[in-house]
């Protein structure tokens, strides 16, 4: 049996911790194991409850969100986030994805964009609200393949073959946190959110063929 995502909430909000806790103890394969209102909170309940995902708020006292990442990043690499915010603008986005977010989810989205966010998060693959990649991308007038990097066309053909997180961070010798940084810029560009449909769209607009042996 798979064993569950071991999840900690992170939201200065009692009644918002609430509501969210009450909707994952519902879900199969979730265990909520802690709450906690701040980012010292988190990171004490990373150490004392061995937690697969956090779910975090950016707003939150004493260390915010993104500097909570920030440090989650550093000293717990097994450890993903998933960002759950108000906040959608381009700032809040990419300081979240740089700081090592796995994820950003806006909080008006529906159970299940939730728990699909939850499920991609924890095994360590990108995740982006689609309301968010469609904004990012409304702002964007160069076509697809213009928008996209070197590098990140890189990424895409490696994950067209097969390949995960890991293996692709290997094989381009990056750090696998950079590896899911490029991946939700890709999600961003392409108006998508997650990898299956990166790869769909690319190949229909022909940003990347699967025939060619490597990116030059």
């Amino acid at each position: 049996m798979t064993e569950p995502v071991r999840l900690i909430i992170a939201d200065d909000h009692p009644v918002v911790r609430e509501g969210l806790r009450a909707v994952l103890d519902s879900e199969p394969g979730v265990e909520v194991v802690g709450e906690a209102a701040n980012g010292r909170e988190v990171l004490d309940l990373i150490t004392s409850h061995q937690a697969d995902l956090v779910l975090m708020d950016l707003q939150m006292p004493e260390l915010d969100g993104v500097a909570t990442t920030r440090r989650i990043r550093r000293l717990h690499d097994g450890v993903n986030v998933l960002v759950l915010t108000t906040y959608e603008t381009d700032a809040d986005i990419t300081r979240a994805v740089e700081a090592g977010a796995t994820g950003y989810l806006l909080k008006d989205a529906t159970r299940e964009d939730l728990m699909k966010a939850i499920r991609l998060a924890a095994r360590g693959e990108s995740a982006l609200s689609p309301k968010v990649a469609s904004r990012v991308l409304g702002r964007i007038r160069a076509p697809a393949e213009e928008m996209l990097s070197t590098r990140e066309v890189e990424v895409l053909l490696e994950v067209a073959d097969g390949l995960s997180n890991k293996e692709i961070g290997r094989s381009l010798h990056i750090s696998e946190a950079t590896v899911k940084t490029h991946l939700l810029h890709i999600f961003a560009k392409l108006g998508v959110d997650d990898r299956t449909a990166a790869v769909t769209v690319s190949l229909e607009r022909g940003i990347i063929r699967l025939d060619r042996p490597a990116w030059p």
